[in-house]
């Protein structure tokens, strides 16, 4: 912290804009004082597994991992049975915004439906909610924090995570991976 401060202190002397140099050090010192406890958003009556992403649990619909090898994207399979994330603003469904729902691009279950997506500017697409029953949540904690993790209630595809930023009325941004999904045009 010392060395922290120090630091800050040889910025200010070499800049005429000092106010901008205190933002980070106010901020550090905030999140420092607060408590160490983390809460997580759950939906009521929603099940929660406290568990790393893709655990070893039994899904409904079967998957063969060496037929899903051959019929998905690389990068597809790594995000939906490794727990993998595509970087952000590369997903096709990002910026996508036509009539439809989105489906479990392992085992085709209508997850999303295009009106509850909307554009957070996250760099994935986003939606505020899901279909009832469709999802699983999970505690991940992975890469040294404590998020929500969401897979397809029925086949254990890992989508992505569920924050409790979004919009109203549900504050609910589920963050999906573009290569879990696909896109059913509505008629």
């Amino acid at each position: 912290m010392i060395r922290l401060i120090n630091n800050f202190s040889k910025q200010i002397k070499n800049t005429t804009n000092k106010k901008y140099l205190l933002i980070p050090l106010i901020a550090y010192s905030f999140v420092k004082s607060q408590p160490k406890q983390i809460q997580l958003y759950t939906q009521p009556n929603q099940q929660q597994f406290s568990s790393s992403p893709m655990q070893k649990q039994e899904f409904p619909f079967k998957v063969n991992k060496e037929e899903l090898k051959k019929r998905l994207t690389p990068i597809q399979y790594k995000v939906t049975q490794e727990a993998d994330t595509e970087r952000p603003y590369t997903g096709q469904y990002d910026k996508h915004f036509e009539q439809g729902e989105y489906l479990c691009i392992v085992c085709s279950e209508k997850l999303f439906n295009s009106d509850s997506k909307f554009n957070s500017g996250c760099g994935w697409p986003a939606f505020s909610s899901s279909e009832q029953g469709k999802i699983q949540e999970n505690v991940d904690q992975s890469h040294g924090m404590v998020r929500t993790e969401v897979v397809c209630k029925n086949c254990g595809a890992h989508l992505g995570h569920v924050f409790n930023d979004g919009p109203k009325p549900t504050h609910l941004r589920y963050c999906i991976n573009s290569a879990s999904i696909n896109f059913k045009k509505a008629n």
